[in-house]
């Protein structure tokens, strides 16, 4: 599966890169350039939103059957400290998954230090 197709376009032509996906975890790396900045030159946190969503998404994929499509249906991002340029890691787990609920959260670090940390619900639909 291409990496576009795995972070379902959007984060993709972003710049996400997912490194692994399996077993209801998911790593991704991301490069923050200056067109990822917002008006005071650190990381937007739009941004940051995308990458959690899209780590957690990744994540819940790994454990849906066929014909399950995982749709975020709350998404809570914590901002910790501001990101800068420069490389940064986004790493997401499943918490809890019911029958038609699946619970994740998700760590962003940069240089060894934490800048959000986020909590989704995802709702598994049927196809």
């Amino acid at each position: 599966m291409s990496d576009d197709a795995r972070t379902g376009g959007f984060a993709g032509r972003l710049g996400a890169h997912p490194e692994s996906a399996e077993d209801g975890s998911a790593r991704m790396t991301f490069e923050v350039t200056d067109e990822h900045l917002n008006p005071a030159g650190t990381l937007h946190g739009g941004v940051l939103a995308t990458l959690v969503d899209t780590a957690m998404g990744l994540a819940v994929r790994t454990t849906t059957d066929e014909g399950e499509v995982p749709a975020t249906s709350q998404l809570t991002v914590t901002y910790l400290r501001p990101g800068t340029p420069g490389s940064l890691e986004v790493t997401a787990r499943l918490r809890t998954r019911g029958e038609h609920l699946t619970i994740c959260e998700a760590d962003v670090e940069q240089e060894g230090k934490a800048l959000a940390h986020a909590v989704a619900t995802f709702a598994l639909l049927e196809r």
